[in-house]
């Protein structure tokens, strides 16, 4: 196996996600973990393309190539928890799917310029969440409109797992549904307002959530996500994800940096990523993919020894 590192250009930091602070207590970010610089994604572009491959949402068309166009900026990074070879990858243009574990990538022509944040996998159900609002694909259609009081609302962060769904907005903080996205209780207005992207969700616990906070690093809640505290980990968070499925084992990226713990976060420690990982992405069979930007395109590498080498998926 190769293991070739992923390189992106340096881009300059991104503007603070809008509204409040969360009302979580920050420590310093230091405590208990080496220090990484803090910054994050790149600015945006306006760009739109039209290549496309059916099913997964992403409608009819033809293949993709092996990099998927997302735009000037990179987001998100997420995999179908019930098929480890379905991947999304998305930032503020577009978003692309790939069926095959990331050497190939299709654009999902639905969701261009949906600025694709938070995702969520429910049943056959894909739930994304952007601007404006939140949207889903049943069962490999294309996304269409969620509908209800967030379909028109930013949702920067979302998560899911059996009969709740949880939601990110910066202007509304976090909220919960427990009837398939037809209503939402607020749990918290001002908690979730920095988060970005995929909330982790403890299948035993539906109460029990961590989420990556764009100011506070990796956030935890115990109670539904009515209150949160931070876990002390290092530098901004744009992904928190478990490897192999374990709640107690977590990765922490962003702005090309990476820690992990091995006791849910009480302890951190350097992970080494590949160079200019913005997010990470871990399967259930334990395989870690990490993205990094090149130019307008996401590149995706994997790892099969717990992060010790990394393979460049998509290099053309």
């Amino acid at each position: 196996m190769s293991t070739t590192a992923t390189r992106a250009k340096k881009r300059p930091p991104p503007k603070r996600p809008a509204g409040r602070r969360p009302a979580v207590r920050r420590p310093s970010p230091w405590r208990r973990a080496a220090p990484w610089l803090a910054g994050a994604v790149a600015a945006m572009a306006v760009i739109a393309v039209v290549v496309t491959r059916g099913g997964d949402g992403s409608g009819s068309g033809t293949d993709g190539a092996s990099g998927s166009f997302v735009g000037g900026d990179l987001h998100t990074l997420v995999i179908d928890p019930a098929n480890a070879q379905r991947l999304f990858v998305a930032g503020h243009q577009a978003a692309g799917t790939s069926t095959d574990g990331g050497r190939t990538w299709s654009q999902v022509p639905s969701l261009t310029n949906a600025d694709g944040m938070g995702w969520a996998f429910v049943g056959d159900t894909v739930w994304m969440g952007g601007h404006p609002g939140l949207r889903r694909s049943a069962a490999g259609g294309d996304f269409e409109s969620a509908g209800g009081e967030l379909s028109s609302s930013d949702v920067h962060g979302l998560g899911g797992t059996g009969g709740v769904l949880y939601a990110a907005s910066p202007g509304r903080g976090l909220l919960a549904s427990t009837d398939d996205g037809e209503t939402w209780e607020v749990r918290s207005a001002e908690a979730g307002q920095g988060f970005m992207g995929a909330i982790v969700v403890d299948p035993a616990d539906a109460d029990h959530l961590l989420a990556p906070d764009m100011q506070a690093g990796v956030v935890e809640s115990r109670d539904g996500g009515r209150t949160w505290e931070p876990l002390g980990s290092p530098g901004i968070a744009m992904s928190v994800t478990t490897v192999g499925g374990s709640i107690d084992d977590l990765v922490v990226a962003g702005n090309g940096q990476a820690a992990r713990s091995r006791d849910g976060g009480q302890t951190w420690a350097p992970f080494e990523v590949p160079e200019a990982t913005l997010v990470v992405a871990g399967a259930e069979d334990g395989s870690l993919y990490a993205a990094v930007l090149d130019g307008d395109v996401a590149r995706v590498s994997r790892s099969t020894d717990d992060g010790a080498t990394w393979e460049l998926l998509n290099p053309t």
